[in-house]
């Protein structure tokens, strides 16, 4: 599992060791950390690697401006599921629709992303605590 965050709005993504996920802020400091449905964004390194062939470039998945990227999990309609991260509890909310800004980043990304839920999928923090990289994450 990768974990990333970003300080500012269009800020570049910073990739963290461990982070502090609660109810209030979502991944501490992330700019976009607040109550709602969207507080943690997560994206799976098999979709990733699917957009990555498609457009025959090798992009760092904080292209994608997730928070977490995880392996072996299948986030495709995958809504009210919940996803466990040691402590951690998230649900998802929905599919996290690739804007306009991926394009900026490479020309095709946001077509590419927005096919079967490639973009990934956002999340509500159920349960509180802290998270590390290479952690294991399963889904329920």
């Amino acid at each position: 599992m990768g974990i990333a965050i970003r300080n500012a709005k269009k800020s570049q993504m910073l990739q963290i060791n461990n982070a502090q996920v609660t109810k209030q802020f979502g991944i501490a400091n992330d700019f976009r950390g607040k109550p709602g449905n969207r507080q943690v964004t997560i994206l799976s390194h098999e979709s990733w690697l699917k957009v990555c062939h498609e457009l025959k470039q090798d992009l760092d998945w904080t292209t994608r401006r997730a928070n977490l990227f995880v392996r072996g999990l299948d986030l495709k309609n995958s809504v009210g599921k919940e996803i466990k991260i040691g402590d951690v509890l998230l649900r998802i909310t929905g599919e996290t629709d690739p804007c306009s800004r991926m394009d900026d980043s490479y020309m095709g990304l946001q077509k590419s992303l927005a096919l079967n839920w490639r973009g990934g999928v956002c999340c509500t923090v159920i349960e509180e605590g802290e998270i590390f990289i290479n952690q294991t994450v399963s889904i329920n």
